[in-house]
């Protein structure tokens, strides 16, 4: 750990194995507090959220208050947004996509006009609010239909291309849409379900391993390792990838060359069954990677940038809000059907649509549990949620966020 003096102020760096050792600190922390505030776990919160924010909140402080400032080593951070976007790769099986069928494919759409309408509503008002448009995609698509993860990505993916604020403005933007998503999905399919005087009724239980093929268990270290070696691949191949798109004129986020290749690495397994990747595993190498990932770009944040953002991000969110209510009503809600999976399926998508894959299960699962389970919207929403949109919607803002840079 060095210390030195910057424009009189005490500044502690903490080296990579001390960075790592504070995100996983600040990770229980954050584990702690949201199992004793039963309220945190209801809206879907993370524990990345909760314990990074309060050691960058903290940090905010002593910096404003001249008494310290800490300078974190971010090595690990673009690594492990690699890894944990490898791991949505080998998610995307081909064999599952087929089960969904032709409504897999107009949700699938639906989502992706709900991403580009977002990034639409967040320029136009990051104008009409005098701050970079590029921030108004940031407060959609990127961190609303792309959730924490993305936004961790692309927050500073935008910086580096100059636009200042862009990763406290992502995680701010995340974790506000996944508190609004938690907190509308429920009241809003209980909307439509009483509007419209849906039939509902206990359907065939479906478990989520029926869904997402994810009936493994890990077994043994060496089945870890086995897996750890399927993203490892994936990430190596992916670098190749992305450096001959780079020297085709094609300047993508670096994790999608390892999402691209990670895809082609379970497929391949599948139709050859010369290996079998195990989902279990890759869940736990997500897992992992997410938490410690998040949670030292959480601790990191400069949240003095906010200070000039606030209002006109709140402007941006609560234009999202409205958009994605309205959008899941008219559209998603008569074009899925307009029966009880269609509910389940317009309140999936204002989950994941403002926060994460969670905050969209967590919804169908009250509804469910009230009204009987929707198997066709489990499957369709777990598919498009859990990682197709994840593959589009990388695309999309690269595409949108070049239009101003």
């Amino acid at each position: 750990m060095e210390t030195n003096i910057v424009n009189g102020l005490l500044i502690v760096k903490f080296n990579m194995v001390q960075s790592i050792a504070l995100a996983i600190v600040t990770y229980y922390l954050g584990t702690l507090i949201r199992n004793t505030f039963p309220v945190l776990k209801r809206l879907s919160v993370p524990s990345p959220v909760i314990g990074g924010l309060m050691f960058a909140t903290l940090s905010a402080i002593l910096r404003s208050q001249g008494i310290v400032g800490f300078d974190l080593d971010t090595t690990m951070q673009s690594f492990l947004m690699t890894v944990f976007f490898s791991t949505i790769g080998i998610g995307a099986s081909l064999a599952l996509i087929k089960k969904g069928g032709k409504p897999l494919i107009v949700f699938f759409f639906l989502a992706l006009i709900v991403a580009f309408g977002q990034n639409i509503v967040g320029i136009v008002l990051a104008k009409a609010t005098g701050i970079h448009p590029v921030l108004g995609i940031i407060g959609g698509a990127v961190t609303l239909m792309g959730g924490l993860g993305t936004g961790g990505a692309f927050g500073p993916y935008f910086e580096n291309l100059g636009v200042a604020g862009a990763t406290t403005a992502a995680i701010a933007c995340a974790t506000f849409g996944m508190v609004a998503g938690s907190l509308s999905g429920g009241p809003f399919g209980e909307a439509l379900i009483k509007k419209y005087n849906i039939t509902v009724g206990n359907h065939t239980h479906l478990v989520e391993a029926d869904i997402l093929g994810e009936d493994e268990e890990v077994g043994s270290s060496s089945k870890l390792l086995e897996n750890i070696g399927y993203v490892a691949i994936a990430m190596a191949t992916g670098a190749v990838l992305s450096d001959w798109l780079s020297a085709m004129g094609m300047t993508l986020p670096i994790y999608i060359g390892a999402m691209m290749m990670a895809a082609v690495v379970r497929n391949l397994g599948d139709l050859t069954r010369a290996y079998k990747v195990n989902m279990g595993a890759i869940d736990i190498i997500s897992d992992i990677s997410l938490a410690l990932y998040l949670t030292m770009a959480i601790n990191g944040l400069k949240l003095w940038e906010l200070i000039n953002l606030a209002v006109p991000l709140m402007v941006i969110l609560a234009g999202q809000i409205v958009f994605l209510l309205l959008f899941s009503w008219l559209v998603v809600y008569f074009a899925m059907g307009k029966d009880y999976e269609a509910v389940q399926m317009s309140v999936g998508m204002i989950g994941f649509g403002l926060g994460a894959m969670p905050n969209a299960l967590v919804n169908m699962a009250a509804l469910s549990e009230k009204y009987g389970f929707a198997p066709q919207a489990y499957l369709l929403v777990s598919l498009v949620g859990a990682f197709l949109i994840d593959f589009a919607n990388a695309l999309l803002i690269t595409w949108m966020g070049g239009w101003f840079l």
